[in-house]
């Protein structure tokens, strides 16, 4: 159903700027508005929500290579792999640029 709503110019150049931070619509932003205007969308109940679900996530409980596709754990050893050669070679780097400081020379 289309709905008209006159406003001041001012305030629906003000409507356009919010909806185009946004990225939608000056129609979407006005029946998100409303929504929450209405009790449809209730953003603290968004955010209980969001926040009860990860407080279910575990970090932690990593799964184990055999349990993944192979596709997965290939990838899996590729990253560790990668990690610790970037680690290795942040040592490395750490180690040099000591050296250099005994040294003296300029880092």
């Amino acid at each position: 159903m289309a709905v008209s709503v006159r406003m001041d110019p001012l305030l629906e150049k003000e409507l356009e700027l919010a909806a185009k931070r946004q990225g939608i619509t000056k129609s979407q932003f006005i029946i998100e508005a409303v929504e929450r205007a209405l009790g449809h969308k209730d953003p603290a109940a968004l955010y209980h929500k969001v926040m009860e679900e990860s407080a279910r996530y575990r970090v932690g409980e990593e799964v184990p290579d055999d349990a993944l596709s192979p596709t997965k754990a290939a990838l899996r050893q590729r990253l560790r792999a990668q990690h610790a050669q970037e680690q290795d070679d942040y040592a490395a780097y750490l180690a040099e640029r000591e050296i250099k400081k005994v040294r003296g020379d300029a880092a």
